[in-house]
């Protein structure tokens, strides 16, 4: 096989190749959602270095008219019925409500979160079941304790299928049609692959076999039930069951079903998270498609050793609650495993109890800017880089 690039408008150029692994990551899917455009009709975004630059911008001329009398309203969330990710946007919230307070203007802006999730704290995942303490409690409790505490104000069930100047348009699971202003947004916008095509050398179109959205891997993609998903359906080697030197890890893989029970509306649309596949994971699976791609290579073997998937793989998240050495904060949730196994773990939701766990508090501020650099300083591959966990 051979990759075919487009360099510019009227050139293409081909790239042999021995093993390929499908990094690409999601394609940022706005235009999923009429009017969900970074930088237009009061929308902002975090998905990128130059969006969040653009989002602070923004935010801060907002915060210089709070402090002029200015009453603002801010919707931060999920801006597709089918988006995920919504970690990044509850970090996001959470920011900028600290930020508002830090700048002495909290009481000058009524904050509001936005979601597709059927509870809070689904994360895509579900929800889950912490260990908190001596406590355990549902992730939906801390989320709201969380949101409660701070003054923020909550849509659920929510997907958003428009937006307008300054207006969210979404509908509900119950099928009703609303509508929400704001003076600033950030919404997760939809995820999708990246719509390439794929040709043989014979110039036959061999897509299909590749790609359904996302790229095809050694998952089981059968159509069936809620009820019947098991933790088999996910993947295991991330490689692709038709070309075997072809891979795809982290958000690249095409996922068998959602994590989340899908949901329709009453209008029969569907309103539920997809499943997250960031962080943690990509950079374990990224991991492990390189250690088999270096035993064939070393071995000349074509079995695959080194597997790993979301149904036994754990993953830790600690999101910012707000910057500062003394002041700061840091909500830290580890969850194990990511895909719930109902079978194993079916006293606790599907995940085990003291590997499934949260935390709220300043330790967590510092444990975050201690893996910021951590993570700055691995990406430059330093040395003992290898010490430093995915």
């Amino acid at each position: 096989m051979e990759y075919v690039s487009n360099d510019d408008k009227n050139k293409t150029s081909k790239i042999t190749y021995d093993y390929l692994i499908n990094a690409t990551g999601p394609k940022l899917n706005f235009e999923a959602t009429p009017g969900l455009i970074p930088g237009q009709n009061k929308c902002n975004s975090v998905c990128t270095y130059t969006h969040a630059e653009h989002a602070w911008q923004n935010l801060e001329k907002l915060i210089q008219k709070m402090k002029k009398g200015f009453k603002t309203k801010i919707l931060i969330g999920t801006g597709h019925a089918k988006s995920t990710c919504q970690g990044a946007a509850f970090e996001y919230i959470l920011n900028v409500e600290k930020e508002l307070r830090r700048h002495k203007v909290r009481d000058m802006a009524e904050i509001k979160w936005i979601s597709n999730e059927n509870e809070l704290g689904d994360f895509g995942m579900d929800g889950m079941l912490l260990s908190y303490g001596s406590h355990i409690m549902k992730s939906k409790d801390m989320i709201e304790m969380v949101f409660e505490d701070r003054g923020i104000e909550w849509i659920l069930k929510a997907g958003v299928n428009k937006i307008e100047d300054g207006v969210a348009h979404y509908e509900t699971l119950d099928g009703e049609y609303h509508k929400e202003e704001f003076d600033f947004s950030m919404l997760i916008p939809s995820f999708s692959g990246h719509g390439f095509k794929a040709y043989d050398k014979n110039n036959k179109d061999i897509t299909d076999k590749l790609f359904r959205g996302f790229m095809l891997v050694d998952a089981d993609y059968t159509s069936k039930p809620y009820e019947e998903w098991t933790v088999q359906d996910w993947p295991e080697t991330y490689q692709n069951p038709s070309y075997s030197n072809i891979f795809a890890p982290g958000i690249a893989f095409a996922p068998p079903h959602s994590i989340s029970r899908p949901r329709n509306s009453k209008n029969g649309n569907p309103i539920f998270p997809s499943p997250p596949r960031i962080g943690m994971p990509s950079g374990i699976t990224a991991k492990l498609v390189a250690d088999n791609i270096i035993d064939q290579i070393k071995t000349k073997s074509k079995t695959l050793h080194h597997k790993g998937s979301l149904c036994n793989m754990g993953a830790a998240c600690i999101t910012s609650a707000g910057y500062g050495l003394t002041s700061g904060s840091g909500i830290s949730i580890t969850t194990f495993p990511i895909v719930p196994d109902n079978k194993k773990y079916a006293k606790t939701q599907g995940r085990k109890l003291g590997k499934t766990f949260g935390t709220i508090g300043l330790a967590g501020h510092w444990l975050k800017l201690l893996l910021h650099h951590a993570f700055i300083y691995k990406a430059k591959m330093k040395p003992f880089l290898w010490l430093i966990p995915e």
